[in-house]
């Protein structure tokens, strides 16, 4: 879908473009959007390195084992349904750690593993899980105490002081994690119990078993036979 959206905007903009004699401008600006993409990359190149780096020496000194441990409990509290000890509870406190560090791009794909293990879990698998749409929500809102990626996009476009906003970041994502969990907490509530939930239907077997006996002209197992 994002795609087509995107692809919407081409087609129009070209087309007025060519409607008001402007294709110089969109030339020009294609050619300046690519330039500055080029530049931005390469510094973010270099602060995710460091970064990277740093994450790599807080690993192999236990301090990520540590933050995990902190935030195991309230792990356990976000995430009831899931199992203790399974592999997706590690997955997501890695994801968490690397997001509160400021490190999305290294929090993903933790992130993706851990909606893998899961989906496992999901008794419905054509249906998000309540425990997959809290890990969406907090990956999403998730409290950044060092926003990495603005920094070093402020200091490519020469900000006099790329890490003042350190302190509105942390506010920001702060506030929007508070809303991100007051939300799933009201929405699971009001999720009904999963026996109570109908089942899947691309996934009814029974469905499928009835169907089948009706074109064959056999009765369903289990179903009432008339009488002779």
């Amino acid at each position: 879908m994002v795609n087509w959206i995107w692809l919407f905007f081409i087609v129009v903009s070209i087309a007025a473009a060519a409607f008001t004699g402007r294709m110089d401008q969109v030339t020009q600006a294609a050619f300046d959007g690519a330039k500055n993409g080029v530049t931005i990359c390469f510094g973010l190149i270099s602060i995710l390195v460091f970064w990277m780096g740093l994450m790599r020496i807080a690993e192999d000194a236990g301090l990520l084992k540590r933050l995990a441990k902190l935030l195991s409990p309230l792990v356990r509290l976000l995430f009831p349904d899931v199992p203790s000890g399974h592999p997706a509870l590690g997955y997501i406190m890695s994801n968490m750690s690397a997001n509160i560090l400021g490190l999305g791009n290294a929090a993903t794909p933790m992130g993706i593993k851990a909606m893998q293990e899961l989906q496992k879990l999901n008794p419905r698998p054509d249906t998000a899980s309540p425990a997959m749409c809290t890990l969406l929500a907090l990956n999403t809102s998730s409290i950044t105490l060092v926003p990495t990626t603005l920094i070093a996009i402020r200091m490519n476009y020469g900000s006099a002081n790329p890490a003042e906003i350190v302190g509105t970041t942390l506010a920001a994502t702060a506030v929007a994690t508070a809303a991100a969990i007051a939300l799933d907490r009201w929405y699971r509530r009001k999720q009904p119990p999963a026996e109570l939930m109908p089942p899947a239907y691309p996934h009814d077997n029974g469905l499928r078993s009835i169907g089948r006996s009706r074109s064959s002209g056999t009765a369903p197992p289990g179903a009432a036979r008339p009488p002779a």
